[in-house]
């Protein structure tokens, strides 16, 4: 005789023996083993050198040339839009590559 009671989820009674093909109760699942073995550590990724190299070279270069740019410096002897976009190329191109820093 199974007797059941209410004690926030259904309980079968101590006194019934479970069978094998007995399902396990809601909310648990079948256990391989006995003891719990935690997971094996993942490896932290790291990036390739050219990566940080290539990203701070790029952001340094666009801040030069639109600094540059603004200081007339650059060829031309005037401000140009043309450094400005290439400045502003360099600087998105190291922050896209700052997304791939680890």
């Amino acid at each position: 005789m199974v007797v059941w009671r209410w004690t926030g989820t259904w309980l079968r009674s101590p006194t019934v023996a479970r069978t094998k093909d007995a399902p396990p109760p809601p909310g648990r699942r079948p256990t391989k083993g006995s003891r719990y073995t935690p997971p094996a550590p993942k490896k932290v990724k790291q990036s390739h050198l050219w990566v940080p190299v290539t990203m701070f070279t790029c952001l340094v270069l666009g801040i030069v040339v639109i600094a540059g740019n603004y200081l007339e410096l650059l060829p031309g002897g005037e401000v140009s839009n043309n450094f400005l976009l290439i400045g502003l190329a360099l600087l998105i191109a190291g922050f896209v590559l700052s997304t791939f820093f680890r």
